[in-house]
């Protein structure tokens, strides 16, 4: 497979896009708005529509916030589903619903196509250096075809399961990611308060079993009070959202859960609805009056 379609190319499609690019692939390329002057100085193709993408790829890529703009480019008017032929794959690495990912792959397949969602941890950081989890639910011949692709933007590539259970897969991510974030912030907003440095006790427990890459990078962020979004707190909010509606149908209780989107919703009313997700310690500060002593 040499021609792929890519929709979708902002802080996260466009460097996924620039690594194809650079591997030799052949990218027709769209996006809501205009497409970088790098992506089309390393080749790719601009095209008009979803639907233009999808005609002259054989498998299309498609990287969007969330449900309703999956929807729409897949099923829109000039969207992916009137350029379909048979034999081609459509790839969803969007982090949307799981149930609305199992009714889109059936409207795929009856038009004669495979479908595969593949959702991403990792962030704009490991987006840029190609290092990205990629969590694929779908069809093993369709993975199998696609695995080169994905192994050119991420390091940890891994089919789950059936469609549906690679957005599950990173529901769960997301909820594993957001409850670390809180602890994080807990520890070092109490070592802090308690007359200890920060960054030191960090340091000091990333050698113990506390260890973790949310310690690790996010923690850093807390005690250097670098909150530049690499993940958006607002795209946190949305995927806990998907976490605890999917809760409700399965008729289960993720408390935590709730617990760190209440946080998120108290950061968002401080302002912070671009913060970067590590940013959910600010919420803690409020409540304790205290602010981690920064560099």
């Amino acid at each position: 497979m040499t021609k792929v379609g890519f929709i979708g190319l902002g802080t996260m499609g466009r460097p996924m896009a620039l690594h194809l690019l650079a591997a030799g692939y052949k990218l027709f390329l769209q996006d809501a708005g205009s497409i970088a002057s790098e992506l089309i100085a390393a080749g790719g193709t601009p095209c008009n529509s979803a639907k233009e993408v999808t005609e002259q790829a054989d498998a299309v890529i498609i990287m969007v916030p969330d449900t309703p703009h999956v929807e729409a480019v897949l099923f829109g008017k000039n969207g992916v589903a009137e350029g379909l032929s048979k034999g081609k794959i459509v790839v969803d690495m969007s982090s949307i619903s799981p149930l609305a990912t199992k009714e889109f792959a059936k409207r795929i397949e009856a038009l004669g196509a495979d479908y595969l969602d593949a959702p991403v941890s990792g962030g704009e950081v490991g987006a840029k250096a190609a290092s990205l989890t990629i969590m694929v639910g779908g069809p093993e011949r369709a993975f199998n075809t696609m695995k080169g692709v994905f192994d050119k933007m991420g390091k940890n590539v891994n089919r789950v399961g059936a469609n549906g259970d690679g957005q599950t897969t990173k529901v769960a991510n997301q909820i594993i990611v957001a409850l670390t974030i809180e602890a994080v912030g807990e520890a070092l907003l109490f070592a802090s308060k308690a007359g200890a440095d920060p960054a030191l006790v960090r340091q000091a427990l990333m050698g113990g079993f506390a260890s973790s890459r949310i310690l690790e990078v996010h923690g850093e962020r807390m005690v250097d009070r670098n909150f530049d979004p690499g993940f958006r707190i607002e795209l946190h909010q949305k995927d806990l959202n998907l976490a605890l509606e999917g809760a409700r149908s399965l008729g289960i209780s993720l408390p935590s859960t709730a617990l760190a989107q209440q946080l998120f919703n108290a950061c968002v009313a401080q302002g912070g609805r671009a913060w970067d997700h590590s940013a959910m310690v600010r919420a803690l500060e409020v409540a304790a009056s205290y602010q981690i002593a920064g560099k």
